[in-house]
């Protein structure tokens, strides 16, 4: 009978035949290397749609106003990150952040609403 090492701190492995750690500490450490970068841009993206809600958030007090591109921008507001849009009968799409969404208007000026 051959023994295994751990895949993490390659001590010997005892136990059943499929065993791949000696412990759940060596497991969930292999793991995390494992699945890092993956949680690095989950967490990173959530960053920025919290973010960009909190902006939308503070800036729309009242459920529908009105606000400039340059404010949101000197904000911090990233427009590459939203949860969802809508596009209306019209042709019009408004973007969401959860349930704060804009609508751009003409010049450099956006229509902020908030979902019911």
């Amino acid at each position: 009978m051959s023994s295994k090492n751990c895949l993490e701190c390659n001590e010997k492995v005892i136990g059943r035949i499929d065993k791949k750690f000696c412990s759940d500490y060596c497991r969930n450490a292999f793991n995390n290397k494992v699945n890092k970068e993956s949680k690095n841009l989950i967490r990173n993206t959530n960053n920025r749609l919290r973010k960009n809600y909190k902006i939308l958030s503070e800036l729309n007090t009242t459920g529908k106003t009105k606000t400039t591109r340059r404010r949101l921008f000197d904000k911090g507001f990233d427009f590459k990150f939203i949860t969802s849009s809508y596009t209306t009968k019209k042709g019009s799409i408004y973007y969401y952040v959860y349930d704060q969404g804009y609508l751009e208007l003409e010049n450099e000026w956006f229509l902020l609403v908030k979902q019911e």
